[in-house]
């Protein structure tokens, strides 16, 4: 009954609105009105910083939203990116009206509300300052102002690819995405774009391109997954979902398309997000003219409103969790972690979290860590058949390999399975197996773990540990 509500209240949204005005913003306005955003809102933590400078030492401000408790554990970071070519300029004006949007109907729509108390969510509507300062409203077609200056470089071509070495030069905006990257666990992102009308998803790039007539998809190990978000945006896209294209050569079923298939490149942002930071990113074309007159903005929020909401949600789709040492309980970092089956690898940041977008299902993740034992552990993503999906949370306990001198690959983990209360408690009881009853989002608390460490596999661990402990101590 509780998602039930908040789809019916979520069709009805309070279109509550500040003064932003319908026209495209240049450099010095746009910076302003991120100031002036972020200086009066109240009720949502905001930040505004700069993740460094355009070729033309243009600052490329973000501002992150969110009401999530900076202590909360798996809180999830999503990245939100317009004017990746400067001559597309219809998502960063989307981008500060989906700002005022989430700003406005906090605490009044429960679906918007949820999602700022437990996500951060991060914009960036300018990544190409100095390409938009040359581009010009009313052109559709064209490449003028879409490189990062002129004669300058196509910022979606200049990252590290996948397949092959880049060997064109980074663009300083380009350096500055990797740092942010490197940064921000980010496990969510979407970058806007104008010409087309699709929603596009990895890989871009090919390992071999055996014609130049017609491109076979190039899937990534979490295909599923990255067909499912392109699926979110188009079916919430009030056109996109239609498949029809901006010319009758193009038809994309269901409004999405594998990149290479459409047509493969090499360098793309959303290879480089996915393949060497674990970030989903898709690419959304959202408009057939690139540079469309102003008038046309409302529609384009119109169409791109809820869409976008959606989209933002599905950073709860998946598996979240921390790894830790079992003897000392501190996070490990840079542990590299796998699910088994896809032949990709993602890591941990600094607080031993991580993040995995994945579909329901039954899984098993595998990490290794340098000084400790392999270990593996199953778990399950569930479907509720809700308005909104549930992480689910591990906790993974590593051994130090120094405590044993065995060296035999631990396959039995001591491994919990949390689910946070809306306040951020949780419990403490032990189970063996998931709990299976169904409860409303974020208020279920299940626990995956050994025995009781009084009992069986707990004991002997104990034992073990302090058997070697002795013998250091008086051999020593």
């Amino acid at each position: 009954m509780f998602h039930r509500k908040l789809v019916i209240i979520s069709l009805f949204l309070v279109r509550l609105t500040n003064a932003l005005d319908w026209q495209y913003h240049n450099n010095t306005e746009l910076e302003k009105y991120l100031k002036n955003f972020t200086a009066t809102t109240r009720g949502i933590k905001t930040r505004l910083y700069s993740i460094g400078k355009s070729t033309k030492n243009n600052d490329l401000w973000v501002v992150r939203l969110t009401a999530a408790k900076e202590s909360k554990l798996g809180v999830p970071n999503i990245k939100l990116i317009g004017t990746v070519h400067g001559n597309e300029p219809v998502g960063r004006e989307i981008l500060l009206h989906f700002m005022e949007f989430l700003r406005a109907n906090y605490r009044t729509d429960p679906k918007i509300t949820w999602l700022l108390d437990n996500t951060k969510i991060h914009f960036l509507p300018n990544l190409n300052p100095d390409g938009f300062a040359l581009a010009s409203e009313n052109m559709c077609e064209g490449e003028y102002g879409r490189n990062n200056a002129l004669r300058g470089m196509d910022l979606n071509r200049n990252f590290p690819d996948y397949f092959r070495t880049n060997r064109i030069p980074e663009a300083p905006e380009t350096k500055a995405v990797k740092k942010w990257l490197r940064e921000v666990p980010f496990i969510l992102s979407a970058a806007l774009h104008g010409g087309a009308l699709v929603a596009n998803y990895p890989f871009d790039t090919v390992q071999e391109l055996t014609s130049f007539d017609t491109y076979p998809p190039s899937e990534t190990p979490d295909n599923d997954v990255f067909v499912h978000l392109a699926g979110v945006y188009a079916r919430n896209h009030l056109k996109m979902h239609k498949g029809d294209a901006c010319n009758k050569f193009q038809k994309f079923q269901g409004g999405i398309v594998n990149g290479a298939a459409w047509y493969p490149i090499t360098g793309g942002m959303q290879d480089y997000n996915y393949a060497f930071h674990g970030c989903m990113e898709i690419t959304l074309e959202i408009s057939c003219c690139k540079y469309p007159s102003a008038e046309d903005l409302p529609q384009f929020w119109e169409e791109n409103r809820m869409a976008l909401l959606n989209y933002c949600v599905e950073a709860h789709r998946g598996v979240t969790g921390q790894i830790l040492d079992r003897a000392t309980l501190k996070p490990i970092a840079h542990a590299a972690l796998r699910v088994s089956g896809r032949n990709i690898t993602f890591r941990t940041g600094k607080t031993g979290e991580f993040w995995r977008l994945l579909l329901p299902g039954n899984y098993e993740l595998e990490v290794t860590a340098e000084g400790y034992y392999d270990q593996s552990a199953p778990f399950v993503v569930r479907n509720f058949n809700n308005s909104l999906p549930e992480l689910t949370f591990l906790k993974i306990y590593l051994i130090n390999s120094s405590f044993s001198t065995t060296t035999q690959r631990t396959t039995r983990v001591t491994t919990e399975l949390v689910r946070e209360t809306l306040d951020g408690a949780s419990t403490t009881d032990s189970f063996t197996e998931i709990i299976e009853e169904k409860q409303p989002i974020n208020a279920r608390q299940i626990r995956l773990s050994e025995e009781s460490s009084a009992s069986g596999n707990g004991t002997f661990v104990y034992f073990l540990f302090l058997l070697s402990f002795l013998t250091r101590l008086f051999v020593n």
